[in-house]
C-alpha cells in the first residue's frame, strides 16, 4: 500500500545508497487535509549534497558513453513500473499533497506521457557536419551531455515536475541530483528514485536531498558540479535561483509562476467557455502556476456567463480529497490556506463583491469568486495560489488585450470565441509564453515548448527545447589537408 511508501523512503538517496541524513533536524511530512504524520526525514546537510553531486558525477561518465538503446531500456522499465503501481502512486498523492482523485489520473497520466517521451529521447541528440571557409577542414558538431543536472522541484505536481526534468536530464547522458520540496519529499523525490533503482539505472546517477535553504543556504545550486539547474516554482525563489547560477557561470531552467487570464468574447459558446473556466482556475484548489486566476468576459455576455459560472462553482464539493466526489481538497499548510483567506479580505475591503466567499476551515478553503475589484488593485498583478477568481468585464478586444497583459507574469492563458482565427489573432497580441483557443488554461504535453515569458520563467522544456536545456554543443574540426599560419 501507499502507506509503506512513506514509511520505507523517509531517507536520503545518495551514490546508490538509502540513508538518513545527518542534519540536525528533520523534515516532518503532513497529510495537509488531517494534519497526519505520515513520514519523518533527517535532513540532509552541506556535505551530503556534495556527497551526491560527486556521486553524480562519478556515474555520469560511463553512463554518457553507455550506448542509447540500452539507456533507453531502463525508461522503458520504469513506465511499467508505474503502470503496475499506478493506484498505489495515486493514494500517495492524495495523501502527501491532497490532491483529489482526479487531480492525481491527471498527474499520473501526464507523468507516463512524459516518460515515454524519454525512451525516444534517448536517441534525439544529433550531430552535424558543417561546412567550413578554410581547404580540407571539416567542421564537426557534437551534442553532448551537459555533465550533471540540478533538479529543484515544488509540491503541487511533485510526482510530474520531477520526472519532467529528471527522466529527460538522465536520457539525455547527464546525472542528476535532485531536492524535491519539503512539502512533498516522497511522492517529489525518493519514490522517483526508487522507481529507477528497480527499472535498473545504475547506482550514482540519480540521487535525492531532502532538504532546506535553512540548513544548506545556497550550496545546491553553487556547487561546481552541477552545469545546469531547473527550478519550477515561485518568481521570488526564481530570482534568486537565476542570480545565483549566473554569479556561478551556470545555465538555469527556471518554470515559475503565473497570473493567467481565459478570456470570453462576445461570440464564444457560453456553456463551454464557463466549463472551461471553472477547470482553468479550480483544478488542484487553484494550486496550478498556470491556472487562470482572471477570467475576463465582453460585457456583452457577462450577464449570463457570471450566472452560469457562480452556478457551477456553487456546486464544486470542498472536503475529504480520498472522496471520489471532492473537487476542492485542501492546500497544502496552513501558511497557503491563510494567506488565500487574506487575499479575499482584502479585496472585499477595498470594495470587490463576493459573488461567492468561501469558508476556510484548517486547510480547506472553499471557492471564493470576486468581481468589481478594484482595477488599481494589487491582487490583480499577483499569482494568487488557491481557489479565488476574479471576474473583470471589457468592452472590446483593444480593452482585452491591455487588461490580460497588464500583469508582470506571462506563463499561459485562453481565449473562447466562435471564430478560431478571431482567437488565434488575439492570442498573438498576448505576451505570455502559451496561449489556448477555445480550451482551458491548464495544458502540458511531451512535445509542445512550454515555458513563460516575463516574470514567468526563463527558457522552455518539453521536445526539442528539452535537448536545449539539459545538452550543449561542442565543435570539433579536423583538418585534412595543411594550414597555412602566417609565422
Amino acid at each position: 500500500m501507499a502507506s509503506s511508501y512513506f514509511s520505507d523512503l523517509a531517507q536520503q538517496y545518495i551514490g546508490g545508497e538509502w540513508r538518513p541524513g545527518t542534519g540536525s533536524w528533520d523534515v516532518i511530512d503532513f497529510n495537509p487535509y488531517d494534519d497526519e504524520k505520515l513520514a519523518s526525514i533527517t535532513v540532509a546537510t552541506v556535505d551530503e549534497v556534495d556527497q551526491a553531486y560527486r556521486a553524480a558525477a562519478r556515474a555520469q561518465k560511463a553512463w554518457a558513453e553507455t550506448n542509447p538503446y540500452t539507456r533507453r531500456a531502463v525508461f522503458e522499465r520504469a513506465l511499467r513500473l508505474i503502470e503496475d503501481r499506478e493506484q498505489e502512486i495515486a493514494d500517495l498523492i492524495i495523501a502527501e499533497l491532497g490532491g483529489t482523485r482526479v487531480k492525481a489520473g491527471f498527474e499520473l497520466h501526464l507523468a507516463k506521457e512524459f516518460l515515454r517521451e524519454s525512451v525516444h529521447l534517448a536517441l534525439r541528440p544529433e550531430g552535424k557536419i558543417l561546412p567550413s571557409p578554410a581547404d580540407g577542414k571539416e567542421n564537426r558538431v557534437y551534442r553532448v551531455p551537459v555533465g550533471v543536472v540540478g533538479v529543484i522541484s515544488p509540491f503541487n505536481f511533485p510526482f510530474l515536475l520531477s520526472l519532467k526534468s529528471v527522466a529527460p536530464a538522465l536520457a539525455l547522458g547527464n546525472g542528476v541530483v535532485l531536492k524535491p520540496h519539503q512539502n512533498t519529499p516522497i511522492a517529489g523525490g525518493t519514490l522517483i528514485a526508487k522507481i529507477f533503482e528497480e527499472a535498473g539505472l545504475p547506482g550514482g546517477l540519480l540521487n535525492v536531498v531532502v532538504t532546506d535553504i535553512a540548513e544548506i543556504g545556497d550550496a545546491f545550486i553553487e556547487h561546481p558540479v552541477p552545469k545546469v539547474i531547473s527550478f519550477t516554482g515561485s518568481d521570488k525563489v526564481g530570482r534568486h535561483v537565476a542570480t545565483v547560477c549566473a554569479k556561478n557561470f551556470k545555465r538555469s531552467v527556471l518554470e515559475l509562476g503565473g497570473n493567467s487570464a481565459l478570456v470570453v468574447l462576445d461570440d464564444a459558446d457560453i456553456d463551454y467557455a464557463v466549463d472551461a473556466a471553472v477547470f482553468s482556475r479550480f483544478v488542484h484548489q487553484g494550486q496550478v502556476c498556470m491556472a487562470a486566476n482572471r477570467v475576463l468576459v465582453d460585457t456583452s455576455v457577462a450577464e449570463e456567463f457570471t450566472e452560469k459560472f457562480v452556478a457551477k462553482v456553487r456546486t464544486l464539493k470542498t472536503g475529504d480529497p480520498r472522496d471520489p466526489q471532492t473537487v476542492i481538497g485542501p492546500v497544502i499548510n496552513s501558511q497557503q490556506a491563510n494567506a488565500i483567506s487574506g487575499a479575499v479580505e482584502q479585496a472585499v475591503a477595498e470594495g470587490a463583491t463576493a459573488l461567492v466567499r468561501g469558508t476556510t476551515e484548517g486547510n480547506l478553503v472553499a471557492p471564493s469568486v470576486l468581481t468589481d475589484v478594484p482595477a488599481d488593485s494589487a491582487l490583480l498583478q499577483q499569482e494568487i495560489f488557491g481557489p479565488v477568481v476574479f471576474l473583470i468585464p471589457f468592452t472590446g478586444e483593444e480593452e482585452a488585450v491591455r487588461i490580460v497583459n497588464d500583469t508582470p507574469y506571462g506563463l499561459s492563458g485562453a481565449v473562447h470565441t466562435g471564430d478560431i482565427e478571431r482567437g488565434v489573432s488575439f492570442a498573438k497580441q498576448i505576451d505570455t509564453g502559451m496561449f489556448h483557443v477555445n480550451d482551458g488554461t491548464v495544458h502540458d504535453e511531451p512535445l509542445v515548448p512550454f515555458g513563460g515569458e516575463k516574470h514567468s520563467g526563463i527558457g522552455r522544456l518539453n521536445g526539442e527545447t528539452t535537448l536545449e536545456a539539459f545538452t550543449t554543443v561542442k565543435w570539433i574540426s579536423v583538418q585534412h589537408g595543411r594550414s597555412g599560419f602566417p609565422f
